[in-house]
């Protein structure tokens, strides 16, 4: 179990790097066109590794009950990238955020529960709150909040969407590798979007600072992330996961505070340490003391 908190933690810190590598992009980068490229690099790179390592290439289920998980948690994927930037874009950055970042754990205890029989328990309820507040206080440290009634909807479509997304990948990941799933949802997802940049304006790409943002999104905050992320997946419960991926916002407010110049405000701070203590509540093993139970007699968690 705590290899796979190691491994989502991992995955978070890696989605972190995505703002300020978003912030260090060329002018005239667009949050949609950045969402897009880095899904086609990132699939690219998860199907690249799924062949060398398996020395073959993935093959998809020929039947069509088979293959609608598959589409599906591509689908949430592809969903989640336009609904996210689009309640960001309509309600700003820090009410768009901390929606859309702070409604996925909620919607996946939720399915976990209904979908998969997971109880997710008090110690889950309280570090999801404790971090969900702590985003809160990061996402509004800028002072202008603005509430836009459609961007917040997108926002929460995007929450549900992600775990719908980690919902539907676990089930896949009960029987296959993560990395074979990762690498057909995330193609998939690309093929989805691949129309999108038909209407974006993607010259800033041919400077060397704009394809070094994309690959860094692709390569690492897409294609190593995820791989870390389907590992851990496979070994712990669902809420219990997309609790942990908070760390992404702790990590983001870090770097913006060393590479990019960003004052920590008090505010800021109390954000900081309410995720930090969200999360180290939800790692540390709850210990229990029942004489009457034997070792080999626990139940599966």
């Amino acid at each position: 179990m705590k290899r796979g908190y190691l491994f989502i933690i991992a995955a978070a810190v890696l989605w972190g790097t995505t703002g300020t590598s978003q912030a260090l992009a060329p002018e005239g980068a667009q949050p949609l066109a950045i969402g897009a490229l880095r899904l086609v690099v990132g699939g690219l790179a998860l199907l690249a590794v799924f062949a060398v390592s398996q020395r073959k290439l993935p093959r998809l289920p020929g039947s069509r009950g088979a293959l609608f998980p598959w589409l599906l948690a591509a689908a949430c994927m592809a969903a989640y990238q336009v609904l996210f930037f689009g309640g960001v874009k309509l309600t700003g950055v820090a009410v768009g955020t901390i929606t859309g970042i702070g409604s996925s754990p909620v919607f996946a205890g939720l399915l976990g529960f209904f979908f998969r029989g997971e109880k997710p328990g008090w110690k889950w309820g309280g570090a999801t709150l404790l971090a969900v507040i702590g985003c809160g206080l990061l996402a509004t440290t800028g002072g202008e909040v603005h509430v836009d009634p459609l961007g917040i909807l997108l926002a929460i479509g995007a929450g549900a969407s992600y775990a719908t997304f980690s919902l539907i990948s676990k089930g896949l990941l009960d029987e296959q590798p993560a990395e074979l799933v990762m690498a057909v949802v995330f193609c998939l997802g690309a093929l989805m979007l691949s129309p999108l940049l038909l209407t974006q304006d993607l010259h800033w790409l041919a400077q060397p600072r704009g394809m070094l943002v994309i690959l860094h999104l692709g390569l690492f905050a897409t294609a190593l992330a995820y791989i870390f992320f389907g590992k851990g997946l496979k070994l712990v419960p669902l809420a219990t996961a997309v609790t942990l991926t908070l760390a992404e916002p702790l990590t983001a407010a870090t770097l913006g505070l060393l590479l990019l110049g960003e004052q920590l405000s008090l505010q800021a701070a109390a954000g900081i340490l309410l995720i930090f203590g969200g999360l180290v509540v939800l790692a540390v093993k709850t210990r229990r003391s029942n004489p009457a139970v034997k070792p080999g007699d626990q139940s599966r968690r």
